[in-house]
């Protein structure tokens, strides 16, 4: 019985193969694949459309700013410690004050606040989804859970003011009716989803081997969750917490309405204060003219936030390549 070698040719006599002698075999493509060409069309479109976006987010601030910083000092506006855009005459740049530093402060203290609350309990959520909970009560709560992530902001804002506020005031002695922490704290309520959910899609995806390994080796559930889940998930894990970070960093309504419109520089929780996204709701309003000064220091504001987004996203993309792991 005669073999054909893997090449299609058959051996002569002495067992070795001999050339194909047949027509030549096309291995391209027999249709040209147009649906193929469409989908990598819409592909390349709608990442070029991000890239175009976040250019054009960029144009449209340019010019604005740079006429602000005609009139402010740089170190003026990031080192400066007074905030009086909106008081004085509307179109005087020289009787107001143009520190940013008190908005910053009340942000990033309103943004760590909601950290403290979103973090433990995202995780603490993301842990039990993932390693405790059956697959009956997974599809149950989680989507409860991701039910938070949708509820209008402005709602929030509402609950941190009319009851978080009301709590706390004889428990902290909270002065008036406006403070960092209560916002703070819903905040942190409002990002529990987020953190949950992408934490335990991360967890989710780690490999069952390593569990298995880390059960024979005498582990028990905790002991695998937090010394082998938990570290292979941990550049899913950071990338989730970064997330919960710019979305508190870019809240509007929640401050708004519960921090107050007052940009006191102080590291205070108990006290009000506004912050960068709550002076750009109130600043846009309605009342600020075109081409005065609290008009171009909008743009001011929007760049420097855009500008700590981009920071902490760039932050993010190291940490998470740092501790990804591939399996």
């Amino acid at each position: 019985m005669s073999t054909k070698t893997r090449d299609g040719g058959r051996p002569d006599s002495g067992g070795h193969p001999v050339a194909w002698e047949g027509p030549p075999v096309d291995l391209t493509a027999q249709s040209p694949r147009i649906g193929e060409k469409i989908i990598k069309a819409v592909l390349v479109s709608a990442a070029a459309l991000s890239v175009l976006v976040t250019v054009g987010i960029v144009a449209s601030l340019f010019a604005p700013v740079a006429e602000f910083f005609t009139h402010v000092g740089v170190g003026e506006f990031l080192f400066g410690t007074e905030w009086t855009a909106l008081f004085g005459d509307k179109f005087n740049w020289d009787d107001k004050s143009w520190g940013v530093l008190p908005l910053v402060t009340a942000t990033l203290m309103i943004t760590l606040i909601s950290l403290v609350v979103a973090v433990p309990f995202g995780l603490g959520a993301a842990i039990y989804l993932s390693e405790y909970a059956s697959q009956r009560v997974r599809k149950i709560f989680k989507p409860i859970l991701e039910i938070l992530a949708g509820v209008p902001t402005v709602v929030y804002g509402f609950l941190a003011l009319t009851v978080i506020t009301p709590i706390l005031k004889p428990l902290l002695g909270i002065e008036g009716i406006y403070s960092m922490i209560s916002p703070g704290i819903v905040m942190g309520f409002m990002i529990v989803p987020t953190v949950a959910s992408l934490s335990e899609d991360a967890m989710s995806a780690v490999p069952l081997a390593l569990r298995q390994g880390s059960y024979a080796l005498g582990a028990n559930r905790m002991q695998t969750t937090v010394r082998v889940v938990f570290p292979a998930a941990l550049s899913g894990i950071v990338a989730a917490v970064v997330l919960g970070i710019s979305r508190a960093i870019g809240e509007t309504m929640i401050v708004a309405i519960a921090a107050g419109n007052l940009p006191l520089f102080t590291a205070d929780p108990l006290k009000g204060a506004q912050t960068m996204t709550g002076f750009i709701a109130q600043a846009a309003s309605g009342d600020t003219p075109h081409g005065s000064p609290s008009y171009y220091s909008l743009f001011a504001i929007g760049a420097l936030l855009f500008v700590m987004t981009l920071l902490i996203n760039m932050i993010s993309i190291r940490l998470v390549r740092k501790y990804r792991q591939a399996y």
